[in-house]
């Protein structure tokens, strides 16, 4: 049976927790993105490939995984998880990637990877999950899990997109959430099911967890 889903891992900052610990470990399929795999080489995992320019992987770390998972793309004019989810979508034909460390590091990184997550408005088939939090982009209608009274964030990157959200303290209906107008920041979920539908584009969803596995 072909493997469907994927761990990548960036090159943000990243604290292995139990929970994304385990999150890599059961990795269909363990990606890296360029400095990614030295995250990875610190818990003794290896990656089936670690792509990118290269410039930010160690020597000991790849060293240790050797010349034949390296998978160098160059191009400057894409930044290394971009390229990296190419590889996992598109040659791999992954159904779901799950991205570790793609943000919590510099700010211009972090802009970088959300639009690229925005771009892609995946769905639940492309999450960024950080120790205590998750973000996804959806277009078009998804019902997400939730827990009542966990914290929620919406936002668009174009003004030109409607949302609509319900089971949060305070629903949106056809509104404009520019993250440079009025997003919907800090809202809670009042439903274990929260209901997003977005036309013209797309919208981040941030969930915050209540409890986490630290």
């Amino acid at each position: 049976m072909a493997v469907r889903n994927g761990v990548l891992v960036a090159n943000a900052p990243l604290r292995w927790t139990p929970r994304l610990t385990a999150l890599a470990t059961a990795a269909g399929v363990l990606l890296a993105a360029d400095g990614g795999a030295n995250h990875l080489a610190r818990i003794g995992l290896r990656p089936a490939a670690v792509i990118g320019d290269l410039d930010s992987i160690s020597g000991a770390t790849r060293a240790w995984l050797t010349e034949a998972v390296m998978i160098e793309r160059p191009d400057q004019d894409r930044t290394d998880l971009d390229k990296a989810l190419e590889h996992a979508f598109d040659d791999l034909g992954l159904e779901e990637v799950t991205v570790l460390a793609a943000t919590g590091g510099r700010v211009d990184h972090d802009l970088g990877n959300l639009g690229l997550l925005a771009r892609l408005a995946l769905g639940t088939r492309l999450s960024f999950e950080a120790e205590d939090s998750s973000l996804i982009a959806v277009g078009g209608e998804l019902d997400l899990s939730a827990v009542i009274g966990e914290t929620w964030s919406f936002w668009t990157y174009d003004p030109f997109v409607r949302v609509t959200i319900e089971g949060v303290r305070w629903p949106l209906l056809n509104a404009a959430i520019e993250a440079g107008g009025r997003p919907s920041i800090s809202n809670e979920a009042t439903a274990e099911k929260i209901h997003i539908s977005a036309s013209g584009g797309s919208v981040i969803a941030f969930r915050e967890f209540l409890t986490q596995d630290r």
